[in-house]
């Protein structure tokens, strides 16, 4: 039977020729082509939807990590001994990366919507492998040196996981009019069963997520307990210099209920704040003493302590980006900041009543307060007049001993422990870093008067959570931050949230059951039409055989689109060609 095909005026396509000119390089129209995609295509095709996965868990990974730039960055300081913000360059790339996958992507489904082969162009072959070569290092580089850091995306789920499924759902659903239409216009029954068994399949699996999401902001409202006390991690370091004076008093002044500090001793037995071991980052020792700027800082006496300025770095440095907030008075005050003492800090605590942590570094083997350091720090802080209520101690060395000269103080373990020991050792506060303690193990030492304080937690949505879990106190570099939490960010009812899953999927399975009817019936009206309306340009070519041979199309599009040939004389050639 002869077959009849329309020879149709040609008409630019713009929305078209951009989808495919963009992504495959193909602007022509006898460049495109509505054949099958070849098995090296839909190969390259896997590993721009790998690597669109894999790139937006590093994005999301690297958005909730937030909470630890700071940290991160000096884990690069210690390693370079250079001070920079890190995590600029490795945001901007990835955000580049994942913007660029995102977009192929997007163009890969509008060529499967539209029924166009895909062909991706071997530039973007080449960006594919770099984008996902770049993120593999970078995994492999955060798994090696940052590890513990994975564990902030399960966290963050509890905050985001409810949101991320509507997300996710609605996204899925959205697809179902792609996969409608391949279902509907393909004529291959494997095919269809195929690609309606893997859509199910995930769609399904979206269905019964909620199942394995636990929060503990999913709660009745009723049982949330008290707001935790924020304890200001060396200060308000976003404020002003760390381990400082003025930065103790600027977090008192966001009503902080305890400080907590890092604590060197110095060659004359003088403990003083000091989080890293040389002073080359935050003070000016490469001036004042230029030959010593690497040496240990427990090698310098108080005296020469005294000497060194430790606020200009911040104004130089500015390592939380808020050097721009301050006002002139603000920078004055914070460029004449010097080394602070454990007593000075004591006594700041003493005089407003405030609890203070302190992580006593022990000094190195040839120092004269090796032996004698927990002496030391005790006769600071009977000397200082702070109530030992208000002094938590931390170090395991000599517990004992402690214990019977200064009775009153707080014991406290920086080492996880199970309750039973924590009692038997005497200790009643725990302090952990966040990922250190699950919701379950929050509810276990509240359960045996256990105090746990957690840290560093400085962003809205961690601090919502542990609220939720029941955490007594965290540690916060950021207390200017939560001081503007009066209440989690969201709290729902285990009902409400049921209602809430149970509603989108309902009308998600809506959706997508009216999307596939609206398409097959589409498709059987556009079949059983037969011909389509044609206006009086449009002329019927007789075509035993569709040839598809790329220099007949090239010949076809000159002919008729060039408006060099009278069109009467195109016809028999047309013909021609065609058989």
């Amino acid at each position: 039977m002869v077959k009849h095909q329309p020879l149709q005026v040609y008409e630019r396509q713009l929305c078209l020729s951009c989808i495919t000119g963009i992504y495959g390089c193909r602007w022509k129209r006898y460049q495109r082509s509505h054949d099958d995609t070849t098995k090296w295509e839909l190969l390259w095709s896997l590993i721009l939807l790998f690597t669109f996965c894999l790139l937006l868990v590093w994005f999301y990974f690297w958005w909730e990590a937030h909470n630890d730039y700071n940290e991160f960055n000096w884990f690069l300081y210690n390693r370079s001994g250079e001070w920079s913000d890190g995590t600029v360059p490795i945001l901007a790339t990835t955000a580049a990366g994942f913007t660029y996958i995102a977009f192929l992507m997007v163009l890969a489904l509008c060529h499967i919507a539209v029924g166009q082969q895909l062909n991706l162009h071997w530039l973007h072959k080449i960006g594919v492998t770099a984008a996902l070569l770049t993120t593999i290092v970078g995994v492999i580089s955060v798994n090696q040196t940052w590890w513990e850091e994975w564990d902030v995306v399960p966290i963050s789920l509890q905050a985001t996981g409810p949101f991320l499924h509507i997300g996710a759902l609605a996204a899925v659903t959205a697809l179902s009019w792609i996969v409608a239409g391949q279902v509907a216009r393909s004529e291959k029954t494997r095919f269809q069963v195929v690609v309606l068994l893997l859509y199910l399949s995930v769609l399904l699996g979206l269905y019964m997520v909620p199942l394995s999401i636990t929060s503990p902001c999913i709660m009745d409202p009723a049982s949330l307990k008290q707001r935790p006390d924020v304890i200001g991690h060396q200060g308000a370091p976003m404020l002003a210099p760390e381990n400082t004076l003025l930065s103790f008093q600027r977090a008192l002044q966001m009503n902080v209920t305890g400080l907590e500090a890092d604590v060197a001793i110095s060659m004359d037995g003088v403990p003083f704040l000091m989080h890293d071991h040389s002073l080359q980052r935050t003070t000016d020792i490469g001036k004042v003493f230029p030959e010593r700027h690497m040496d240990d800082a427990s090698l310098f006496n108080w005296t020469d302590l005294r000497q060194l300025n430790a606020g200009q770095w911040f104004l130089k440095d500015d390592p939380f980006w808020t050097v721009h907030t301050l006002s002139q008075r603000e920078k004055d005050m914070v460029a004449n900041q010097s080394v602070c003492s454990l007593e000075q800090l004591l006594k700041l605590a003493s005089l407003h009543n405030s609890t203070v942590v302190f992580r006593l570094r022990r000094p190195l083997p040839e120092h004269p307060c090796y032996h004698s350091w927990i002496n030391d720090t005790l006769q600071a802080v009977r000397h200082s007049g702070v109530p030992q209520s208000l002094v938590m101690w931390t170090p395991d060395e000599d517990r004992a001993e402690v214990r019977q000269v200064a009775p009153g103080l707080i014991q406290t373990s920086v080492k996880k422990q199970s309750p039973h020991s924590l009692h038997q050792h005497g200790i009643s506060r725990l302090l952990l870093r966040y990922n250190q303690a699950s919701t379950q193990d929050i509810r276990e030492f509240s359960q045996s008067n256990i105090s746990l304080t957690l840290y560093t937690v400085n962003e809205p949505w961690l601090y919502s959570v542990l609220w939720c879990s029941g955490v007594s106190s965290v540690s916060s570099e950021a207390p200017q931050i939560l001081k503007k939490v009066p209440y989690p960010i969201w709290l729902m009812r285990p009902d409400e949230y049921c209602l809430m899953w149970v509603s989108a999927d309902l009308i998600s399975f809506a959706v997508v059951i009216g999307i596939f009817i609206f398409q097959n019936y589409h498709m059987i009206r556009f079949r059983t039409s037969g011909m389509r309306s044609y206006n009086p340009e449009q002329i019927m070519l007789s075509a035993a055989v569709r040839r598809s041979s790329r220099d007949v199309n090239i010949m076809k599009e000159k002919l008729i689109f060039s408006g060099k040939m009278p069109f009467l004389f195109s016809v028999p050639v047309f013909m021609f060609l065609t058989y």
